[in-house]
């Protein structure tokens, strides 16, 4: 494997709008999570990285480790292209232990010579590791390339182990129809894998999307789920407002006949800036999951900055009534740095609240909304704007989120609740906001160098319970 150019590596500049408890680089461009797993006594999370830039380029792995699903160290880049199998980049994939050797799995990227970035093909790779930092690309790679039927889009391998046998999904577009969909293989040893099929595609391009990338597989509940990221759907009232999407088909997958019987796709995260997700199970048999905290039709004024990107907080996925969620994982706790704030007021009209330092903060805001005309807002502003605010109107059953240099706002319903549940957590520059025990969430960048203000806002007197943590990465 080829060796990072160490003169080339670029460095934060400006630390102005770094994030504290997030996963981000010491400098480059970062996207999609890669290859979540627990692999002797470490939570490790491989990213999508540039090292050379903060403008996207060449996909290297960047990699960190943590004991706590919190606290993460920056480890040795994992994988580097530019070697036969990756020629234009080391794409994403995922990761499996067998036989105590950690695998990756993970796309090559490779562009013909006519100098056309939209020209290239892709196939799987494997590369190994015995120790977790140190990885050996394998000498028989490419172990995947693609049928027939496919289009040049043949990308991010999901693998997982079942029965013995290991299987993995793959996102794809068609070549006949334009569609997105999800390929199944299946393997005994990783190495030589045997394709069983198509087990997911799109309806239509508007509809359902053009392309499905970064596909997830797990299972919660005795039921089988295929999260992907489609490109091309188009906006429908107050949904599929992202450039792509990120959501999820809840089914069952048949091994025998590879066929998956599924519902209708439905978005996972609604906030302006969450793509790529991807997931693992821990050893106490959680879904954690982890996805891109932003987008590539999103601005990134920290590029100016020498890096852009970063991770969302690890969420545990809950599966209720047929529909999936996320909360925080358990282990967000660890960052708290002290109570700040614990008590009962009445809000009417706009109130401000004096918080230290509510760019590192924690919320846990619980409100009764049991009247129909009852609204309620948490606000976050910088005495110019409006940052960020996620706002409850009884009447529709919806939120709305704004953020501010926005064109739209976000939407998600949750219908007629009587109780409004928020924790919130708010970085450097971002902020989470998880409602109603995994009803809804919504992951929101943020940006200004200003003193900042948390606000609570209702339309009338409302009791409102409000706990705030400081947190410290």
């Amino acid at each position: 494997m080829k060796d990072i150019d160490q003169t080339r590596i670029i460095k934060v500049s400006n630390t102005r709008y770094r994030e504290s408890f997030h996963i981000q680089t010491n400098g480059g461009w970062l996207n999609d999570p890669n290859g979540l797993c627990y692999y002797k006594g470490y939570y490790h999370v491989f990213y999508q990285f540039h090292p050379y830039s903060s403008q996207w380029g060449p996909m290297h792995w960047g990699h960190v480790r943590s004991k706590d699903l919190v606290h993460w160290e920056q480890l040795p880049v994992a994988l580097v292209p530019g070697d036969a199998e990756d020629t234009g980049g080391c794409f994403s994939g995922s990761a499996i232990v067998k036989d105590n050797r950690l695998f990756l799995i993970y796309t090559g990227h490779h562009y013909y010579d006519d100098g056309d970035q939209d020209h290239f093909w892709e196939n799987q790779n494997i590369a190994y590791s015995d120790d977790g930092i140190n990885f050996t690309k394998y000498n028989g790679n490419p172990v995947i390339e693609a049928p027939e039927d496919n289009s040049q889009d043949f990308r991010d391998p999901k693998v997982w182990e079942f029965d013995g046998q290991y299987y993995l999904v793959l996102g794809s577009r068609s070549k006949d129809d334009n569609r997105g969909r999800i390929l199944l293989y299946q393997s005994a040893d990783l190495l030589h894998w045997d394709y069983r099929g198509i087990i997911a595609k799109s309806t239509g391009e508007d509809t359902e999307g053009f392309m499905w990338e970064c596909p997830d597989f797990f299972r919660i509940n005795g039921r089988d789920i295929i999260a992907c990221s489609p490109m091309g759907i188009k906006a429908s009232g107050h949904k599929y407002l992202n450039l792509s999407q990120n959501g999820v088909f809840i089914g069952q997958l048949n091994y025998q006949t590879a066929t998956f019987e599924h519902g209708s796709f439905n978005e996972l995260d609604s906030g302006h800036n969450f793509y790529a997700a991807q997931s693992f199970l821990t050893p106490d048999g959680r879904q954690i999951q982890f996805g891109w905290f932003s987008s590539f039709d999103q601005p990134m004024p920290e590029q100016a900055d020498g890096w852009a990107g970063a991770l969302t907080l690890p969420r545990e996925l809950v599966l209720k009534d047929n529909q999936l969620g996320a909360i925080p994982a358990k282990e967000v706790k660890l960052l708290r740095n002290g109570q700040l704030l614990n008590s009962a007021q009445l809000i009417n009209g706009d109130q401000s609240l004096a918080i230290t330092d509510p760019q590192h903060t924690e919320w846990h805001v619980v409100v009764p909304v049991t009247n129909e005309n009852d609204e309620f807002t948490w606000q976050l502003s910088d005495g110019r704007h409006n940052l960020i605010s996620l706002t409850y109107t009884k009447a529709s059953g919806e939120l709305t989120v704004h953020q501010h240099g926005q064109a739209t706002n976000r939407y998600a319903q949750i219908g007629q609740v009587d109780q409004l549940d928020l924790r919130i957590f708010v970085d450097t520059s971002s902020a989470e906001f998880f409602i109603n025990n995994g009803a809804a969430t919504f992951s929101e960048r943020y940006y200004t160098t200003e003193k900042v203000t948390p606000h609570l806002v209702s339309n009338h007197s409302l009791p409102v319970n409000v706990t705030v943590y400081s947190l410290k990465g």
